[in-house]
């Protein structure tokens, strides 16, 4: 697997690419091409998470053995967005940024956007929630340490997770409607959809309250014995 061994470009990256690169590939093919190349913008999302996880790690065989894990926890978010109403793909996230870096975080909630997609159904908003649920996972790792030590402060993590993706995915739905942002209209969509997103929210403080523990045990195990 390729690394990147310039300490430098490596710490630039992992604020370029989530923060500027990705944001602004989603916002031109949402306007420019009007949705029309998601796919194409989903791909080069997928590429642009890869290259923020391997900013991640120096040793090839820590960064092989890592990814082998991930395509655990993304196969287990796409199995959870069957389950109705419970859908756990934000708290998988959460779980393995905590234990494995915002990086792999940001990566597993991208891949699982996209994965899943293709049965829920690949659209424009594709885009939207890899960043979104990636998003989710990288903020998730830079709070790895108080969230591991706090059950409360992961409940109250997993409504705010619940928030921010629905914030995000707003941003889609303003722009689908009206070909350009309007502050007014985003705060109408936002208002609207609050009663599923505070369903949303409780669901993942639920799940991460009760299964956060368990998982980031086995992970731990996992780590220590294969030197991840």
């Amino acid at each position: 697997m390729l690394t990147i061994k310039n300490e430098r470009a490596r710490g630039v990256l992992r604020y370029l690419i989530p923060l500027i690169i990705i944001p602004v590939l989603i916002i031109l093919g949402a306007i420019v091409f009007k949705g029309k190349r998601y796919l194409l913008i989903s791909l080069g999302v997928v590429v642009f998470s890869l290259v923020l996880f391997i900013t991640g790690f120096e040793e090839k065989k820590t960064g092989s053995r890592r990814l082998v894990i991930i395509s655990v926890m993304v196969a287990l978010c796409v199995v959870g967005r069957f389950i109705p109403f419970f859908k756990p793909i934000t708290a998988i996230t959460v779980i393995t940024a905590i234990y494995l870096g915002g990086e792999a975080g940001f990566l597993t909630g991208a891949l699982a956007a996209l994965i899943s997609n293709f049965y829920f159904g690949q659209g424009p908003w594709t885009p939207f929630q890899m960043f979104a649920w990636g998003m989710v996972g990288l903020i998730a790792g830079l709070l790895s340490l108080p969230l591991k030590r706090s059950r409360v402060l992961l409940g109250i993590y997993g409504v705010l997770a619940g928030v921010v993706y629905s914030g995000l995915m707003d941003v889609w739905t303003v722009l689908s409607v009206n070909g350009v942002f309007s502050w007014q209209m985003y705060w109408a969509m936002f208002i609207t959809a609050l009663p599923y997103t505070a369903l949303y929210c409780a669901s993942n403080a639920v799940f991460l309250m009760l299964f956060a523990g368990p998982f980031g045990r086995k992970l731990e195990r996992v780590k220590i014995k294969y030197g991840v």
